[in-house]
Parts: structure tokens; sequence; C-alpha cells
């Protein structure tokens, strides 16, 4: 029995295939907005969520602000002292013309100190790496990041050249490795000096940000506790530093996407009930077409449960049979995406997975009164529209 209503409902809808396409036409809207759009906000999540897992388990970062918080690098390496802490690396942002012959760009100059390559994990391919007597000497030299050796150069092999920053002309000892994408730290588009040529640079002999190196992942949340103390006593003003941590991001991040998620949910809710408000009205506009066809049925034998199912089998069909649909042209689009873009995002199956239950759900809930209506139609008034 079961059977057979399926293979009328199907038949029904068949029949009336443009208006049950455009009956579905919500429901399918709907189910690709929150496939595609979850996808997408996963996928950008994910990537996320890995370049700052690529900062480092063990990596923290410390920020000073305020006049209270004048330390000097001598003050900010005394933390390297405790156990629980590998290597300190104070750092200092430039914001200064790069040049190279007639070509100028703009790169990410830092200041920095010799544990810095420790601390973010960096590696020299050709060349070397800034010294302590550069830091002592206050030599006017860098270390490059490949775009910028590609882009002043035209090659890698760019140690022994010089280059302009600001004023001033820097001789290149070094040139990093590749890096990959990265949120924090230094990039391909990266330029390393001495932190003392970069103070003189400034005017700025005081840290204003460094990093840390915990002696282990187990340490880390003591190396915490520790630098905060640290700089607690050092500054007397708890507001004058924040100390954070790569989990303390992905925390951020999580909350983040659940609140995206709660979002994209609720358009998803939106969208999908609009269709099943269409499947409700096309199946109260069936149940007068077809009139006849229930006073035939009741006549001959068909219970009240009967036509029942089958309105309400109809309904379903037609929300689900749109969801399936959405959820192909989902994968479609994503893939379009991704080739306009040049982004890696991946169908959500979960998400489309719970759009289909739940597009089963509206077909029951917006077909429950159509086929209720039809159920209650008696033979005899059927039978009168004959």
């Amino acid at each position: 029995m079961t059977r057979k209503i399926l293979e009328l409902s199907i038949k029904s809808i068949w029949n009336n295939k443009l208006r049950s396409i455009l009956t579905m036409l919500g429901i399918i809207i709907g189910v690709m907005a929150v496939v595609i759009l979850v996808s997408i906000t996963q996928g950008a999540t994910e990537g996320i969520t890995s370049s700052i897992s690529d900062m480092g388990s063990d990596r923290i970062k410390a920020t000073l602000s305020g006049s209270d918080a004048a330390l000097s690098v001598e003050t900010i390496e005394q933390l390297a002292d405790y156990s629980m802490i590998d290597s300190v690396a104070p750092v200092v942002s430039i914001s200064k013309t790069v040049k190279k012959g007639t070509t100028t760009g703009s790169y990410a100059v830092y200041g920095i100190t010799p544990d810095y390559f420790t601390v973010q994990d960096v590696e020299i391919q050709r060349g070397r790496r800034i010294v302590d007597s550069d830091i002592e000497w206050t030599t006017s030299v860098c270390v490059i990041g490949t775009d910028v050796a590609t882009d002043l150069f035209g090659t890698w092999d760019a140690v022994g050249g010089t280059i302009t920053i600001g004023e001033r002309i820097y001789k290149v000892v070094g040139v990093l490795e590749e890096q990959g994408s990265s949120l924090a730290g230094v990039s391909n588009s990266s330029i390393l000096i001495p932190y003392s040529t970069a103070a003189r640079m400034t005017g700025e002999s005081s840290v204003s940000a460094f990093y840390i190196k915990a002696s282990s992942d187990e340490t880390v949340d003591t190396a915490i506790n520790v630098t905060e103390a640290f700089l607690l006593q050092a500054t007397r003003d708890e507001e004058a530093f924040s100390v954070s941590h790569e989990s303390s991001v992905l925390e951020t991040m999580d909350e983040v996407d659940n609140t995206m998620s709660l979002l994209l949910a609720g358009i998803a809710a939106i969208s999908l009930i609009v269709g099943g408000i269409g499947i409700m009205n096309i199946m109260l506009v069936s149940v007068t077409e077809r009139t006849r066809e229930i006073g035939i049925r009741k006549a001959v034998g068909a219970r009240r449960r009967h036509i029942m199912f089958q309105f309400l089998c109809e309904a379903c069909v037609l929300s689900v049979l749109g969801g399936l649909i959405g959820l192909g042209l989902s994968f479609a689009g994503i893939q379009i995406y991704n080739l306009i873009a040049g982004a890696s995002a991946a169908v959500d199956w979960t998400a489309g997975g719970a759009a289909i239950a739940f597009c089963a759900v509206i077909g029951i809930a917006f077909g429950g009164y159509p086929a209720a209506k039809a159920s209650r139609l008696q033979p005899i008034d059927a039978l009168h529209s004959l």
C-alpha cells in the first residue's frame, strides 16, 4: 500500500512538472543558500584556524602600550632566565618605503634580535641570519623574504645586493626559506633588520611587542602566567600589556564560527519556511482540483488515513526532492566558486544532510493541513462535482 501511494504521489508530481518545479523553487533556493554559505564559511574558518595553528602551539605574544610600559630589550630578555621559557624575541614593526633602483615596493619591515629566528622557527636558505654583532654595532644589514627577493632582484639569489629602506641603504645578507601562509610573524614579503638599527630609525628604544617560545607545549600555560606576573611587576599596571596565545585566538574563532552558524541556520530556516508555505499553497490547490479523484477513491473503499497519507506523501516528496536538487546545485555552485576565487571549499555534507532532514520536516508540517482537508471530504460531496 505504501509503495502504491508513493508511486501515485510521484506520478501526480510528474504530471504537473512545471508547477512542481515552481513549487520546489523556494526549497531549492533555501537549501542552496544554507549549504553554499555554510561550506564557504567552514572552508574559510578552517583556513584561518590552520594559519593560526601555524603560529606554533608553544609560541606566546605579548604587547605593551602606554607610558608605563616603557621596558628595554635587556629587561624583556630577562624572561629567558625562567626554566619554562626557551627564548624571548623583541620585535618592532616599521613602515618605510623600500626601493631597489627604480623599483619601489611596500613590505613588512621588522626590527629583530637573533632569537627571533628560534622563536618564529624561521630558516635561512641563502646567506646568514642577523647575529649579535649586528645588534651591537647597529649595522645596516637585512634578511629578506622570497617575494621581496623576486620583486626587487628578479631572483632568490639576492645575497650581497643592496636595497634602500627609508633613506638608508641596507646590504642583503640572507634570504629566508619560502614561508607558508600565516596570519602572524614572518612571511615571504618580510624584511628583517637588526633591532638596534630599527630602534635608531624609529627613535624609540623601548619594546612594544615581543614573542616568547615556551620550553615545551606542556609549559605554555605556566609561561603565560610567568610572563603576565613579570610584566605586572615591571609596569605596575595590568592594563599596560596583553599576553595572547594560539589557544585564546582559536577560542575566539570558535565563538565567531558558532555565531555565524546560528545566523546561517536562521537564514536557512526562513528560506525553507517560505518554500514550505509555497508547498502548502499548491497542495491546497491540488486538493481542490482533485476533488473527484478523492470522491472516487473513497467510494471504492479508500479510508481517510489513505487519502491523508497520499497527500502528505506528495508534500514530502516535493520538499525532499527540492532539497536534493538544491544540494546538487550547491555542489556545482561551490565548484564554480572555487574556480573563480581560487579557493578550496568543499561541500559541508553535515549541513546538507541537516537541510534535507529539515526539508522532510517542512513537507510534513506544511503538507499536514492540505492532507487533513483532503481526507475530511465526504464521498457524496466529492462525487457531487462529477
